[in-house]
């Protein structure tokens, strides 16, 4: 029995000793309300029960007689299944074993309504995805694990399937059919609340926590603490920084955070009902909102300016005047930086922390964003646009191998904000979007394809918005361009440096049509809007 206590305990330590530092020993504070933090974990609404499964099918040849698939005698190499029965899934699509290898060719599906019963016409699965994915020198990019893939189409609720793959030429070895199931899930929580909107600035509704003070364990926000007022001309909130910080409030996660010892902080983070993955992933956003939180919540430009001296840490060296330099006024030191938007966390949109790999990989800075469509088509809804992210993210890694979710953020139709790859949303992230130049960039993933139709103009209103404070985190001005070097890929050899907007399309740095005419002829517009965020002309 003791030997097996102090296992245990031992396993505890090492479960803690792995979390980043800010996690283990935060010093917390409270926070201005002009900050609008959402509630702290303990009024969070539970975690989604059933975590999604992946149902993973071999084709096998359909043989030029078969009829039933739409088959003919061009047909001899085809694979497929023929109509069936399966357990429930939303997503699908088609892996192989070699992940370099393309298939040229086409891929079509049929699914029946889990709803009604009813048969969906053939739709076309997007078969270029290689250009997507980790850079071929990174350890992700190499990794045992991957596999070639198509891209994911969702096709909502289904319990029946059919497919045909043709090929122009031999197709890949070990072609599967993937099935995912997102899992239940709370899809109008807290994280899709209505909010209200500050000089432009929107804000949840409610940012109370059950003790009624809202609270984080940042130790950014300590410094920023600050009473508030409201200003007679423009009916924003006014912020005017104190000289010092409070004491955590007893009974939240900052003050649970407190106390002696790591063992203590684990067991209080349990008692949040967090894994240690999961506060790791939430702990990387502590600065930015409290352990557990749903959403990260938005700021009006005023007070996001407030936060530029808890820049990452690759930033703040940059910040720091030289010696030599002649002191400005501080009006000139005002940075370009838009207002921080509202972004759905993690934890918000369900996302299975147990499936990823550990850890977080980091690129140096953010230079430029490269914007995506996830081309897995429009027929979904903005309250199913979590369980599209859930899929996406089990493709990506479970069937594909990747680490984690491909992109750095996601943003759906009516242009809310998500945080895709785990490492903290104000983090330079290293993801897997661009092929060839993930280093040094970000990537957004806009739900949905947009070769022929149009985005909303919500989309293209959260692109700017997002990128203004993304890109403005880094002093990047969002008009002008930024200069990448090329890891390899079909348009740049690997090596060379290549000059783009710093607002740019997928297609810019690879030979595909992502992210759709219609969303890449929007890209302007992104660029003008989220330069006049940052308060420029």
């Amino acid at each position: 029995m003791r030997a097996s206590l102090a296992s245990s305990i031992a396993v505890t330590c090492a479960a803690v000793l792995a979390l980043p530092v800010s996690f283990v020993a935060p010093a917390a504070a409270a926070v201005p309300s002009a900050l609008g933090l959402p509630p702290t974990s303990t009024a969070q609404p539970p975690a989604p029960e059933l975590p999604g499964a992946t149902q993973s099918l071999p084709l096998e040849p359909l043989g030029g007689s078969d009829r039933a698939l739409g088959g003919g005698a061009d047909d001899s190499g085809a694979q497929g299944l023929a109509r069936r029965d399966v357990r429930p899934f939303s997503l699908v699509g088609v892996v192989w074993d070699d992940p370099t290898a393309a298939l040229h060719g086409s891929v079509q599906v049929r699914t029946r309504s889990a709803t009604d019963g009813a048969w969906s016409e053939w739709q076309d699965v997007e078969t270029h995805n290689e250009e997507h994915g980790a850079d071929p020198d990174t350890a992700e990019g190499a990794g045992r694990a991957l596999k070639g893939s198509t891209a994911p189409l969702w096709v909502g609720a289904s319990n029946g399937v059919e497919i045909r793959v043709r090929g122009e030429e031999g197709l890949p070895e070990g072609l599967r059919l993937e099935l995912v199931d997102p899992g239940e899930s709370r899809e109008a929580t807290e994280a899709t609340t209505p909010t209200t909107t500050t000089n432009g600035a929107t804000t949840p509704a409610t940012t109370t926590s059950t003790n009624g003070a809202t609270t984080t364990a940042a130790s950014a926000a300590a410094s920023a603490a600050a009473t508030t007022g409201t200003s007679a001309h423009t009916g924003a909130t006014a912020v005017t920084p104190r000289t010092a910080a409070a004491p955590p409030a007893p009974g939240t996660p900052a003050g649970l955070l407190a106390a002696s010892g790591s063992l203590t902080a684990l067991t209080a983070l349990g008692s949040l009902g967090l894994s240690a993955a999961e506060a790791a992933a939430s702990g990387v956003n502590s600065r930015l909102a409290p352990y557990g939180a749903s959403w990260i919540p938005a700021l009006s430009k005023e007070a996001t300016e407030l936060t530029i001296p808890y820049l990452p840490r690759s930033q703040e060296a940059a910040k720091v005047p030289s010696v030599q330099a002649p002191a400005r006024p501080a009006a000139a030191a005002k940075p370009y930086i838009g207002p921080r938007p509202k972004i759905i966390t993690r934890k918000g949109w369900g996302a299975d922390e147990s499936i990823r790999e550990k850890g977080f990989v980091y690129t140096k800075s953010i230079k430029a964003a490269f914007v995506h469509h996830s081309a897995t088509g429009n027929n979904y809804t903005c309250a199913q646009a979590p369980s599209v992210l859930r899929s996406i993210y089990r493709y990506h890694v479970q069937s594909s191998g990747w680490r984690d979710f491909g992109y750095n953020f996601a943003v759906d139709k009516c242009g809310n904000i998500y945080e895709g790859r785990a490492g903290g949303v104000a983090q330079p992230v290293l993801g897997a979007h661009t092929l060839g130049f993930n280093t040094n960039s970000m990537g957004i993933a806009v739900l949905g394809t947009f070769t022929k139709s149009a985005p909303p103009a919500a989309v293209v209103t959260a692109v700017a918005r997002l990128t203004a404070w993304k890109l403005g985190l880094h002093g990047v001005n969002p008009k002008a361009a930024a200069y990448l070097v090329s890891g390899g890929g079909n348009l740049y050899k690997k090596g060379s440096t290549v000059k783009f907007n710093a607002i740019a399309g997928h297609r810019d740095g690879f030979a595909t049509e992502c992210p759709g005419a219609r969303l890449y002829g929007k890209l302007g517009t992104a660029r003008t809007s989220s330069a006049k965020y940052q308060g420029r002309s």
